[in-house]
């Protein structure tokens, strides 16, 4: 999905990383169109093959043949994946049947396997699923009120009847904005706020809270300090001991704001492997390698349309997007990181992409769920 805000790596690399990375990818797109002289091999590596890397990461390998997917088509699939030169931005790829890893391939670097790079927005979905568990903790409530769980509402009164049910589906009706070089969400980036929290409820009302879809950063983060609150523990650390360390994240990092708030709406990097185990966890009802981590009541409502929306070609749950016409559920990063389940496949597919493209030159949903439609389509 084009998202027209521009995220960073990390606090200190802000400026610099989005600045310098963006004008050498946009030139070196431009002297491919103006030459012949840079040859396809200087933007992805050449296809060799999909065979699985054996890591202690606790995902199982197979082959496609194996997990019934044609694996003769699948090469061709990712021999096109590596060759198509409208995919310049594209890092990897991989594919995932009944809960074993049966195919990856990088396009730029085998060290992606390990390295963790920004997926932005997929840290909303990462929200979703530790909402659920605090729930089933009884820690929050879907119905619970800001003016119940943040002290710091007291002080906007106007935001007070917000509820967790609001933030999640992405209705409170706040004015943050996302987009823009002027947008609130480059203010948080730049850490220019002294308090992230306060920044984002002193935004005025745009809309009756529960009345209007409006996607933004500021709605996840607030769950982020409301979970911080209520837990009494950073996020980061709280997903730490809830969920990253039953399912055998290793390589995850997770940015927070100087105020010590973990970001809500962006700031995990990881890797594509790690990346694939939350999609994993969705498709098994809540469960990693059979072992209950979230419940699955909550798996069924998250990813359940919660209203009449209908942005981007697709649906929202809470913090989960979906494609209803191709029964697929995603998370979605900007640039172009990419979980899709396909439940009724039992599949998960994973692409990431360069991280700090935008507008036209990002990898996009459109782009995306082509090949997904290909890989489906040599599933029995």
């Amino acid at each position: 999905m084009q998202r027209t805000i521009s995220h960073t790596l990390t606090r200190k690399q802000l400026l610099h990383i989005k600045t310098t990375h963006l004008v050498f990818m946009i030139g070196l797109i431009s002297s491919c169109m103006l030459s012949s002289c840079i040859q396809e091999d200087m933007l992805k590596t050449q296809f060799v093959s999909y065979q699985p890397q054996r890591m202690d990461d606790g995902w199982k390998l197979s082959t496609p043949e194996n997990e019934g997917i044609d694996g003769v088509a699948l090469a061709d699939i990712y021999r096109q994946f590596h060759t198509d030169n409208a995919l310049w931005q594209v890092r990897s790829m991989l594919v995932f049947r009944n809960g074993k890893l049966v195919a990856e391939s990088y396009t730029k670097d085998p060290n992606d396997a390990i390295i963790p790079r920004a997926v932005w927005s997929c840290t909303k979905q990462v929200m979703g699923l530790l909402t659920g568990i605090a729930i089933q903790h009884k820690i929050l409530a879907i119905s619970d009120s800001l003016g119940e769980l943040l002290p710091e509402v007291k002080n906007y009164p106007d935001k007070g009847r917000i509820t967790l049910r609001h933030l999640l589906t992405m209705r409170s009706g706040i004015d943050f904005q996302n987009d823009g070089l002027s947008g609130q969400t480059q203010a948080l980036l730049r850490q220019l706020p002294d308090n992230s929290v306060n920044f984002i409820l002193e935004r005025p009302l745009e809309s009756t809270p529960g009345e209007k879809f409006h996607y933004t950063d500021g709605s996840p983060h607030l769950i982020s300090a409301v979970i911080q609150h209520a837990t009494g523990k950073r996020t980061r650390d709280w997903a730490q001991d809830v969920l990253f360390s039953k399912i055998g994240v290793q390589h995850l990092k997770w940015e927070e704001y100087r105020d010590g708030v973990t970001f809500g709406g962006f700031g995990i990097l990881t890797t594509p492997r790690e990346l694939a185990k939350f999609g994993q966890i969705v498709l098994d009802s809540g469960r990693w390698n059979g072992v209950p981590i979230v419940n699955s009541a909550w798996i069924q409502e998250m990813t359940t349309e919660i209203s009449n929306v209908d942005v981007y070609s697709a649906q929202f749950g809470y913090l989960w997007w979906l494609y209803k016409s191709r029964s697929l559920i995603a998370m979605d990063g900007h640039g172009g990181q990419y979980v899709f389940i396909a439940p009724k496949k039992k599949l998960v597919i994973v692409m990431t992409a360069e991280v700090n493209t935008q507008g036209k030159f990002q990898f996009l949903n459109t782009d995306a769920l082509r090949w997904v439609d290909k890989i489906v389509g040599i599933t029995r």
